[in-house]
């Protein structure tokens, strides 16, 4: 059991960006399992319909998914925007190629989205703009220094807002994940990151701390079932701090 006052800097297996394996594409898999059993998708969706009235109904926004992984996040935007008539340029990010590769076939009945091999800290990929830079499960990757920079970097980078969906560090859900994917006969790479993504992941003392340290002041912080943070914010007073 980690010490889960504080934000556990281990790596996780998936953090080996020439991963290449069958038990990868495993995995994958099953994280999209999790995702759709435990409500991984409701916080980025739910941020995008409130954020709607922003945009004006004809416009294409362009969105960013930052460590899009398997796709799978961005094929859930592709729905839910086709339901409701919204125009969306959806482009996967991410520096793995055997992960992009998977998301393409994954993706081939999307046309409204591409993928993009890039190293988000590269200059190249941060002179790139888009309406909406959106990250689900990838801040947890990161240390807090490294997170910061991320963090005012996507606020230059977003014309609009930022969305970021990730895990609330919690006894609770460290012990659930990790039990829970033995019990569904995961992968050893599932069941390694799993619990451990968790023990990397935030309260929401750490969002506070690390949004005052990126001199972002115009955010929504709200806590979703089952066990994350729906974070959303703009370089714009266009609110003002509002947590729930």
């Amino acid at each position: 059991m980690p010490d889960l006052a504080h934000r556990s800097s281990k790596p996780e297996l998936m953090d080996d960006l020439t991963l290449a394996t069958d038990a990868l594409r495993q995995n994958l898999d099953e994280l999209e399992i999790i995702n759709t059993r435990l409500g991984g998708y409701a916080p980025v969706l739910d941020a995008l319909q409130r954020l709607r009235p922003a945009f004006a109904a004809e416009s294409v926004l362009r969105v960013a998914d930052i460590g899009c992984g398997g796709g799978d996040m961005l094929r859930r935007m592709a729905q839910w925007a086709r339901r409701r008539g919204q125009k969306l340029e959806l482009i996967g990010i991410d520096a793995n190629a055997f992960m992009l590769e998977y998301a393409a076939a994954k993706s081939v009945s999307y046309p409204e989205i591409s993928y993009q091999q890039a190293d988000v800290f590269a200059p190249a990929f941060q002179a790139q703009r888009f309406d909406i830079v959106s990250a689900s499960l990838f801040c947890h990757h990161f240390s807090d220094e490294e997170l910061v920079a991320l963090l005012q970097g996507w606020g230059r980078q977003a014309t609009g807002y930022v969305i970021i969906n990730d895990l609330h560090r919690h006894w609770l859900a460290y012990h659930s994940i990790k039990w829970l994917t033995r019990l569904l006969g995961g992968s050893h790479l599932v069941r390694h990151d799993a619990p451990l993504s968790v023990a990397r992941a935030f309260t929401r003392a750490d969002w506070e701390r690390l949004l005052a340290r990126a001199g972002i002041e115009h955010y929504r912080l709200r806590w979703r079932w089952a066990f994350r943070w729906q974070l959303v914010y703009s370089a714009t007073p266009e609110f003002s701090v509002e947590k729930a």
